[in-house]
């Protein structure tokens, strides 16, 4: 597995809690195809890959039309507790029921998966991606994972089920699905649709979190949303009975069932990203407060796509109490300096508190209250002027500013990229935009801002940002790693 020197003093210490942890745990009380998407046939047995590759070719999606106006909502859940022990995950089969039922609550297709074997995922896989294809632009893709995920060479895996986690790296490689290579590269993009991705890879037990590096950082491809159940490189911790939830799932689950329609799939992962941090902060066992997630998420959306389809919210009444919240909100939405839009979105909660955006407003104080404060350290050089909505900017850019304002990290990492593909002036502003999104937590900003620094012969500064990326999580794969001097 991947390591690396920022990380070693952090599992020492991790390793100190495992016997709170312990007591806390202990005391605790393919898809048949032929039925159609969305049913769960009995698994095919783990040690038949035949039969699992020989499944029947998925229906094409009712109402796939790309002009019928439907909107298309499909999702593969794919969750594994059968691990060889003491690797066993009980929560899992629980992760499954309960998410199905919220994604079903919210106008998906489900196809649950579980426990299945190296190559009845692939099939999983396969007859998902086909499916997918057949969907109209419009269409919402989501793919979830939960049991083991590891590091090995910068590269996330996903652990079938039946794989131990302990086996050396060659044969976790072989064994394994990688998530962007054998599953997000391969999802369709949709261009008025987004494709989510989201992995809850956990432990039961401290001593397993701490023998690995976690996931690395990764950045989403156009049109799709990546979140982990916790930050790169750190642990996820799961209770060790069958009768709970892992503490991100739970969160997800519970928040899809009861954030408003009109929030947005980006923003429902904000919100689970602050409510599992709290719910962790809160819990009355130490050691659960000490490890408490930090999710982490990687968007590249083009669409703002709801958590209710919107055929759905159209029967709920209009989406503005009267005009002057309307006013209000698009004032909010005009916003991009981030002082600015926190004391709209302040102003925003406390004018329309029951507002169905409200979730909205909230992910945008709690973004850009983090962005102003950063904006104001001297290691981060940039201004004002690179959050102005300038004429002539694209669509793109206009959103990844926008986005930046309230305190993406890839969004900036994004306009940084643009800064220096305009040369020139741009590179003082790409570097502002690099060590804004460094600041935010992008691992690979701070990476790229590291090499960009040794080619510029600045030693300091690239042992400086190389430390931060390290710090983050980002583990770089070996052709990055060579570049540097």
């Amino acid at each position: 597995m991947s390591r690396h020197p920022g990380q070693r003093g952090r599992r020492r210490a991790l390793r100190q809690l495992g016997g709170a942890l312990g007591a806390w745990a202990s005391g605790l009380a393919v898809p048949a195809w032929a039925q159609g998407y969305g049913a769960r046939a009995p698994s095919p047995p783990a040690s038949d890959p035949v039969a699992a590759a020989a499944a029947p070719q998925p229906a094409p999606v009712p109402g796939s039309s790309a002009t019928d106006g439907s909107e298309v909502r499909l999702a593969l859940l794919l969750g594994n507790r059968q691990y060889p022990e003491p690797f066993d995950l009980p929560p899992i089969p629980k992760n499954l029921r309960d998410l199905k039922g919220a994604l079903e609550h919210r106008g998906f297709q489900v196809t649950d998966a579980l426990d299945r074997d190296l190559a009845s995922s692939r099939a999983a896989i396969d007859g998902f991606i086909r499916l997918a294809q057949t969907a109209p632009p419009n269409a919402t893709l989501l793919f979830y994972f939960s049991g083991h995920g590891v590091q090995i060479d910068s590269a996330n895996l996903l652990l079938p089920a039946g794989l131990s986690p302990a086996l050396q790296s060659d044969a976790m490689r072989k064994g394994s699905l990688q998530l962007l290579s054998d599953v997000v590269g391969r999802l369709p993009e949709r261009p008025q649709g987004q494709v989510i991705a989201v992995v809850d890879a956990c432990r039961t037990t401290l001593k397993q979190a701490t023998e690995d590096a976690g996931l690395n950082q990764v950045e989403a491809p156009p049109g799709c949303v990546i979140a982990f159940s916790t930050g790169a490189g750190r642990p996820a911790i799961a209770p060790a009975v069958e009768t709970q939830n892992t503490f991100y799932t739970g969160s997800l689950v519970r928040l899809l069932a009861s954030t408003s329609d009109e929030t947005s799939f980006s923003e429902l992962f904000q919100l689970v990203k602050q409510d599992v941090r709290e719910t962790m902060l809160k819990h009355p066992v130490e050691a659960i407060r000490k490890l408490a997630q930090d999710p982490f998420i990687a968007d590249n959306s083009r669409s703002r796509v709801t958590l209710a389809p919107r055929s759905v919210r159209e029967t709920r009444g209009p989406r503005f109490a009267n005009r002057n919240e309307e006013a209000d909100w698009q004032r909010l939405q005009e916003a991009t300096w981030p002082p600015e839009v926190l004391q709209l979105a302040d102003a925003y909660l406390r004018d329309h508190p029951d507002s169905k955006l409200a979730g909205a407003a909230k992910v945008a104080r709690t973004g850009s209250d983090n962005a102003a404060r950063l904006l104001k350290r001297s290691d981060v050089r940039l201004y004002k002027s690179a959050f102005q909505l300038q004429d002539g900017l694209s669509e793109d850019e206009r959103r990844d500013i926008a986005r930046a304002g309230i305190g993406d990290k890839d969004a900036a990492a994004r306009m940084g990229r643009r800064a220096m593909a305009k040369g020139g002036a741009g590179l003082q502003r790409y570097e502002g935009w690099l060590q804004y999104a460094s600041a935010l937590g992008n691992g690979i900003a701070a990476y790229e801002l590291a090499l960009h620094y040794r080619r510029q012969e600045q030693p300091v500064m690239a042992s400086r940002y190389e430390s931060i990326a390290r710090e983050l999580g980002y583990n770089p794969p070996t052709s990055l790693d060579n570049v540097r001097k």
